[in-house]
């Protein structure tokens, strides 16, 4: 076992829900989740969603249909509600769900336009075009973003299902890892449907750290293992699940960690 995980960790649970950007010209924290298609991205949405809210909710809808192609069209922003009725608000941590990555040109979503998202340049609702990237001469274009409409983590998916990762998603993967490094955003990596591609894991949750996905993952794309974390999204479950919550809290922690260190040098 390569690292000790801290099981169901309260604190991890109070820490995501009380934090707050110190910045007065950023609201939220914002995390930019992608990978290729079927790796969960809008599943683990949820899944946060459910954690933060301590009860299940469905804020961006996934496909349950196994495809090769995503399901996801379209740039959004999801916030987490907090309170409710006329003390709604929001938590100050949002995701951004993209198009999926595909094998190939002219598929899935295009690296240039991950690029233009970290620094801002994408709008919300933006559709993605697999064959062009966003211009700036389209209305999906930003000019001048915000401080706020800049990614403050990047994170990278991917389904511990998928055997071997195509060579295209990965140059991909480096190139979009590559960008994010010379603006100074974080970046971290979230393994996916662990249980499914592990018969012991599938057994018992707690066995994942003895998994030997997390170790080809990094060697595959050039992540640190501290920067791995395995997570299991909320799927079949009609309840809250202590084990999945905090493999998941595990990671929200470690985000907003990083987020919250790069934005005190924005």
């Amino acid at each position: 076992m390569w690292l000790k995980h801290p099981w169901w960790s309260k604190q991890n649970l109070q820490y995501v829900q009380e934090y707050k950007p110190e910045k007065d010209d950023i609201r939220y924290l914002r995390v930019l989740l992608y990978g290729p298609v079927g790796s969960g991205k809008s599943s683990f949405i949820n899944s946060v969603s459910n954690v933060i809210r301590g009860r299940m909710t469905v804020p961006a809808w996934a496909s349950t249909m196994t495809s090769d192609q995503s399901f996801t069209k379209k740039y959004e922003t999801h916030k987490f509600i907090k309170g409710r009725g006329t003390t709604k608000t929001f938590y100050p941590l949002v995701f951004n769900d993209i198009m999926g990555l595909e094998d190939g040109t002219d598929k899935g979503v295009h690296a240039d336009d991950i690029k233009l998202a970290l620094r801002g340049h994408v709008r919300e609702s933006y559709k993605f075009n697999p064959v062009a990237p966003l211009s700036q001469d389209d209305p999906g274009y930003n000019p001048t973003p915000s401080a706020d409409d800049k990614v403050h983590v990047l994170v990278c998916m991917m389904s511990a299902n998928t055997h071997q990762i195509k060579p295209s998603i990965l140059e991909k993967v480096k190139s979009i890892r590559e960008t994010a490094s010379d603006l100074g955003i974080p970046h971290m990596a979230m393994m996916t449907h662990i249980d499914e591609a592990c018969g012991e894991i599938e057994k018992d949750l707690r066995n994942v750290y003895k998994s030997k996905y997390m170790k080809d993952f990094s060697a595959a794309v050039g992540i640190p293992m501290n920067c791995i974390f395995p997570v299991k999204n909320y799927s079949e479950e009609i309840s809250l699940n202590d084990d999945i919550d905090s493999l998941i809290l595990s990671a929200l922690r470690t985000m907003v960690d990083f987020g919250d260190d790069f934005i005190e040098k924005i």
